[in-house]
């Protein structure tokens, strides 16, 4: 199969979701710069890394959804293509969208850098489809405006639709306030669209898929993602 990689200005992930997808999962993967206006056409699956794209000016994601290439993004998405944004990615996807909610300051109004737990919350779509409904696994955060946001109508539509994927939790897999690292409405950490083929995931998986980093938990993720698109599923419908 074959990941796209997005490059925007002040990306600092791309070269991370590179590494994660092209030498701990051993698949092809191409990165795709944002003044281009076309994908490749034999993607799988098309990854919008972490980093500060544009520098963050006005808020995150705010420019870069206005970036050439954004309108083959949401294309491939309405056509069904698997979609991951991660930390600034979410943002992004969130600001074009293709996902619900925005993102606040987090709560303590400082930079986080640390590992977290999230849970897995479905263990029936695209990317979770080789984990356990309940699984907890240790990823890291990286992010300043990492508190997402949805009013509580949005939020119960979330809940009834399944489109809560992953949550904050401690080590032993409850949700609780202690475990929340940034103040996200309901403990959530990522969310996925109605019909189940655009992910946002505020952790950063790439950054946990060797041991020599530290775990190899967010491997998982992106192995769900190869094990999905080589059963040749179709996609799925959250209900």
């Amino acid at each position: 199969m074959k990941f796209g990689v997005i490059v925007f200005p002040g990306s600092n992930c791309d070269w991370d979701a590179y590494w994660a997808v092209r030498s701990a999962l051993g698949e092809d993967v191409a990165f795709v710069w944002h003044k281009e206006e076309t994908l490749p056409a034999d993607l799988d699956c098309l990854i919008l890394p972490g980093g500060f794209s544009y520098g963050d000016y006005l808020r995150s994601g705010a420019i870069a959804r206005f970036s050439p290439i954004m309108n083959a993004v949401i294309r491939f998405a309405r056509a069904g293509g698997l979609i991951m944004g991660i930390c600034n990615g979410f943002q992004i996807l969130c600001e074009i969208g293709l996902l619900p909610g925005a993102f606040l300051r987090n709560r303590c109004l400082r930079f986080l850098c640390c590992t977290v737990f999230v849970r897995v919350e479905r263990s029936d779509t695209p990317f979770t489809n080789t984990l356990r409904s309940g699984a907890v696994l240790r990823i890291p955060i990286a992010h300043g405006e990492g508190n997402y946001y949805v009013p509580p109508d949005m939020l119960r539509g979330l809940e009834q639709h399944g489109q809560v994927l992953f949550r904050y939790c401690d080590a032993q897999g409850r949700v609780t306030e202690s475990a929340n690292p940034n103040g996200s409405v309901a403990n959530i950490a990522g969310v996925v669209n109605r019909e189940g083929n655009v992910l946002g995931l505020m952790p950063h998986p790439e950054r946990a898929c060797d041991p020599l980093l530290g775990n190899a938990d967010g491997l998982s993720i992106f192995q769900a993602i190869r094990h999905f698109c080589s059963a040749e599923r179709p996609i799925l419908m959250v209900t």
